[in-house]
């Protein structure tokens, strides 16, 4: 059961970023820091990747551990039946992007909030090498 009113959860969930989060800004300043040029949430492809070369044809998306549902199965069953349905259709809608970009000829990097927080540094390293393998 929620400790919070119906109102106060809404108000506490309409704060939640889905774009220019704290992570995808350390992300983005590291790789500008290494000389990197690069879109951000560029609409015209599938998912709205968060970081994107064109040129490079790689598309990266920064996943919040919650809302995107890592290691999901070891805890969805804590959730009530509205959240458990949301994130496992996040987790859909994001495995239809990556196949259907990668169709496309597209590299799909995925990088999770806790990989960033705790190596920012390796996550950078992964992204220079899919721009570096791709181009």
């Amino acid at each position: 059961m929620d400790n919070l009113s119906q109102a106060q959860r809404s108000y506490c969930m309409s704060r939640i970023r889905s774009k220019d989060t704290g992570i995808e800004k350390a992300l983005r300043s590291a790789l500008h820091r290494r000389g990197y040029r690069f879109r951000k949430h560029v609409r015209r492809l599938l998912g709205n990747p968060d970081i994107v070369f064109p040129r490079a044809k790689v598309a990266v998306f920064v996943d919040g551990d919650f809302w995107h549902g890592f290691r999901f199965p070891l805890w969805s069953h804590k959730l009530s039946d509205h959240w458990q349905e949301k994130i496992a259709g996040n987790r859909d809608r994001d495995r239809r992007n990556r196949a259907l970009l990668r169709k496309l000829g597209w590299c799909v990097i995925r990088l999770w909030q806790h990989q960033i927080e705790c190596d920012l540094d390796a996550c950078v390293d992964r992204v220079a090498a899919g721009v570096a393998s791709w181009q």
